[in-house]
């Protein structure tokens, strides 16, 4: 477990496992992006004090776990990640524009859950929910027929 974070008044202990999609779920983090992306939500974290516990960027989603000083809310916090991410996005990488209207890059909601005593399940399913990714991938049964007539090649 981790320590407790200690101010003036409180001691706090606030675990947040959060997952947010691109746009239309669009699969746009491979290579260069997704290093990119990482490197930005890093440098984000870092300058409003979140730590970051652990992080995996999947094709078309990021799950997150990270503490929070108390203080901050964590929908404040992600519309600051939201936004100012998406701001360098399309800064960082010209061709996004147009492929997004408006300068939205994300999905207008996000899933949060608090994380008590089983932080380290949390962790554990973050770091292999690439290869879980995959594994659904591979189970779709290609089919050789026409998708239109139903009749086989």
């Amino acid at each position: 477990m981790f320590d407790y974070k200690k101010s003036k008044i409180l001691f706090s202990d606030t675990c947040y496992h959060v997952v947010f999609a691109s746009k239309y779920r669009r699969q746009v983090f491979y290579g260069e992006k997704r290093r990119a992306v990482g490197g930005m939500l890093r440098k984000l974290c870092e300058w409003k004090s979140v730590n970051i516990i652990e992080a995996e960027c999947c094709a078309d989603h990021i799950h997150m776990l990270f503490e929070i000083p108390p203080k901050m809310s964590v929908s404040s916090f992600m519309g600051y990640l939201k936004g100012k991410s998406s701001l360098m996005l399309y800064e960082r990488f010209g061709d996004l524009k147009f492929k997004y209207r408006n300068r939205e890059f994300w999905c207008r909601g996000y899933y949060v859950d608090t994380v008590g005593k089983n932080t380290g399940k949390i962790q554990r399913y973050i770091k292999h929910q690439l290869e879980q990714d995959k594994m659904g991938e591979q189970l779709s049964i290609p089919y050789s027929g026409s998708p239109f007539t139903g009749r086989r090649k």
